[in-house]
């Protein structure tokens, strides 16, 4: 059984329009690679072709898992969300009780993570350690380090 993802709409809009690419773009161009390999002569002594054929395999691969996933994924309506806890799509202001610096981060699919935009992933540890907190808990999160302390300051979408 596959597992269900978590998106956006612009979050799934951006993994459709990568498959798409994969497909219409990556894949003939493959494809092309192979048959002048193919042309070129001896196929056991061809490292053009093999090189060619790897990249098939990895490529089609690629493309099964993105297809897996746009299967299983569910868009998430933000409107819908309760804002008194943290969740998936909650923007979280959290603050460090050791330092007393503040931070404000997005939870989203792994998949739509990026921490110049200050959106982590849900399977991260501080957004493990944040999930289902409300404002004013402490979120103890455990990092390489050890052990970190954050007071949620603020939850909103």
């Amino acid at each position: 059984m596959s597992q269900i993802s978590y998106f956006t709409e612009e979050g799934l809009q951006k993994v459709k329009d990568e498959l798409k690419q994969l497909k219409s773009v990556e894949r003939p161009s493959i494809s092309a690679q192979i048959a002048e390999a193919r042309d070129k002569g001896d196929l056991s002594e061809n490292a053009e072709y093999d090189a060619a054929k790897e990249a098939q395999g990895l490529l089609e691969m690629k493309i099964s898992k993105l297809e897996n996933l746009v299967a299983n994924a569910r868009v998430v309506d933000e409107s819908e969300l309760d804002t008194s806890k943290v969740l998936i799509l909650s923007k979280v202001k959290i603050k460090n009780v050791a330092n007393g610096s503040e931070m404000e981060y997005t939870i989203v699919s792994e998949k739509e993570a990026n921490m110049k935009e200050k959106r982590i992933s849900v399977e991260s540890p501080i957004a493990k350690g944040l999930l289902g907190k409300e404002v004013g808990d402490l979120a103890e999160v455990q990092v390489p380090s050890g052990i970190m302390k954050f007071e949620i300051v603020n939850i909103s979408r």
